[in-house]
Parts: C-alpha cells; structure tokens; sequence
C-alpha cells in the first residue's frame, strides 16, 4: 500500500540534502513505499549512505558523496532533480560555539550553493530547513541558521520562472539525532542520573512526522521567500523527564539538576514580534511571508512600519503547553518509546 504523498511527487526526482540525518530518514520512510520516481541522498558520510542502503534496499535511492560546501558536488547532485529539500547542517550547539566558521561554511554558505545550483538547473521547488534558533539567535548556531534564512529571502527576490524557494522553522523535533530524550533514555539504562538543566525551560515539541507534513506544507503552498513554522505544543524539561520516566517504569530515578548551560535560553521563539505582525494563519501553520521591498536604499530610511509594543512573539511559554498526561500520549507516537515500554509490560 503506498504511503499518503501528494500526487505532484508522481515519477518526480527529489534530492534530500544531508539526507542522512533524522529527516532525511522520515521522508525515506513515507516517500520511498509511494509514486516518487527517484529519491537522491546528498551527504559526506559513507557509512551512513551504505547503512541506509542496506536498510531500505530500494532501486529508487540513489546515494550522493558529497558536502554543500563544495559547489560542484551539489550540481553534480542536483542535475536532473525537479524538487529538492535541504536538510544539510550544522545542528548541535556546542560543536557551533566551539568553531562557528565551520557553522558558516555549511549554514549559510552551503545553503548559497544549493540554491545557485538549483537557479543554475531545472529545479522547480526548494524547501530549506531551519530552527526557532535563528529568531533573537543567542548561540552561533542560531546565528547561522538566521543568516540561512536570509539568503533564502534575498535569492527568492530575483528567481528564474520555474523555480520557487521557501523555508520552514522548527522547534524541538523529538527523538532526532542529538536531541534530550535518547540522552535520557541512555542514562536511566545506564543507572545515571537523569541531567536536566532548568525545570521551568521550555521547548517546542514535534515528531518527525510533524516536520515531515511541515515540509510538505510548505511544497505545496510556499510562495518564494516564505517561513513557514508549525503551531506546536511545548512542555517543560521537568514535565518531559517525569513523563518519560512513567512510561520507563522509572518513576523513583535520580534527576540532577546542573544548570542552563552555555548558548541557551529558558525558551525558545517560532516567530518573533516583527514576524507575528505580518504572519498569515493557516490553520495548523503560520506562513511567515518575505519582505519583498525593492532595493531602493531611501525607501529603508523614509519607511517605517506598525508599533510593535502590543505585539506578542509566538514562542515556547505561551502556546499550548503540555502536562505529564499529554507528554506521555506525545511521547508514544516515538517507535523506539513504544518498543521500550513494551519491554517493561513484559519484564513487570
């Protein structure tokens, strides 16, 4: 039975930029079963191609070894792509605090090759992903991706025909490659102590099957330069910890408390003040449109906007926040969660 994707994928070509992470798993898993003509995964690491290849063993996937970085290897990549989605990042903070010109190179840099190889081919539609990091970005990742987000506004200005660029904004994608909760899950199996670092933090709470559809929102209804973002549900780190722990059967387990570490911040923003004032509502999304000004440098100066002093940004304190209950309904749409609940139903 193929898998629910929009018929305008139907013998399409779509090529997943750092396709070997997280997201890049989730579209195999919904697209590869359905019409799609070809998926091409672009990535530096072998390993993880050859592991994906021995996981899906599908004739529709076709493995890249490439890095954004390098303008040649993402043509090579993108020629004869009708779609593409960039998934390719730098994505942990510390690792972007510690050396924030490899964030560069790859963040905004090798978004800029990817976007000049798809103007330079026939690439009709680009989907770049990016993180509620980059709005009043205090770490160099979030920098990064907000310098990301403006290139894919200031090439979405003067495109050829054929080609639409937009992009998406994420919160906390659960259970995604270096997010808390595998941490947590590994330190109660190792008889450690749960490390959170305020109780009162809160985040964002997707699956990937939430960014999977965000993504595929934005395909289907992003105009050039648009942000789109997903109206999520946020939770507690403390209230994340006391539902996983429920669930693990672990509910007596040491949680040590250490303390916001460096380049975070108590709560995280989907779209900020300014955003907020020009967002369009669309249901579950908002579609955060570009500012297509003309480069007329008079214009910057003698034109001013609404007053923002009664506008509210939409961030992680005040949408609709989870409690123990609802984080552990969220929580059980995880595979991996379910398998180890299971486990100890059975070991009870």
């Amino acid at each position: 039975m193929m898998n629910e994707t929009p018929s305008i994928f139907r013998d399409k070509v779509l090529l997943i930029t750092g396709g070997t992470g997280s997201f890049g798993n989730a579209v195999l898993c919904r697209f590869l079963d359905s019409d799609i003509g070809e998926i091409r995964v672009l990535s530096r690491d072998e390993k993880k191609q050859d592991d994906l290849r021995k996981r899906y063993n599908s004739n529709k996937l076709k493995f890249y070894i490439g890095d954004v970085r390098d303008y040649q290897s993402v043509l090579t990549a993108m020629r004869g792509c009708d779609y593409v989605y960039h998934a390719a990042a730098l994505k942990q903070v510390p690792s972007c605090e510690f050396h924030p010109l490899e964030a560069v190179k790859t963040n905004v840099l090798g978004t800029e090759n990817v976007l000049e190889a798809a103007i330079n081919t026939d690439v009709q539609r680009v989907v770049c992903l990016s993180t509620d990091k980059a709005v009043y970005p205090i770490n160099a990742m979030g920098i990064s991706k907000a310098m990301m987000e403006k290139v894919v506004v200031a090439k979405s200005r003067n495109l050829p025909k054929h080609l639409t660029i937009c992009g998406t904004r994420y919160g906390n994608v659960m259970a995604s490659r270096g997010s808390v909760i595998p941490l947590f899950v590994e330190q109660v199996g190792l008889g450690q102590a749960i490390s959170i670092t305020d109780p009162n933090m809160t985040r964002f709470m997707m699956t990937l099957d939430n960014a999977v559809d965000l993504v595929l929102f934005a395909f289907e209804n992003g105009n050039n330069g648009d942000i789109f973002v997903q109206k999520a549900p946020a939770a507690t780190i403390e209230v994340l910890a006391e539902a996983l722990l429920e669930l693990m059967g672990q509910q007596d387990h040491k949680i040590n408390i250490i303390g916001t570490r460096h380049g975070e911040k108590l709560y995280e923003v989907l779209c900020s003040r300014e955003e907020m004032l020009v967002a369009r509502d669309e249901g579950d999304y908002y579609r955060i449109p570009a500012d297509n000004r003309d480069l007329n440098y008079e214009k910057f100066f003698d034109k001013g906007s609404r007053e923002l002093s009664s506008e509210e940004d939409y961030n992680s304190h005040n949408t609709h926040r989870l409690d123990v209950a609802e984080m552990k309904e969220l929580l059980l749409k995880l595979e991996f969660i379910r398998k180890i609940v299971a486990r100890e139903s059975i070991s009870r």
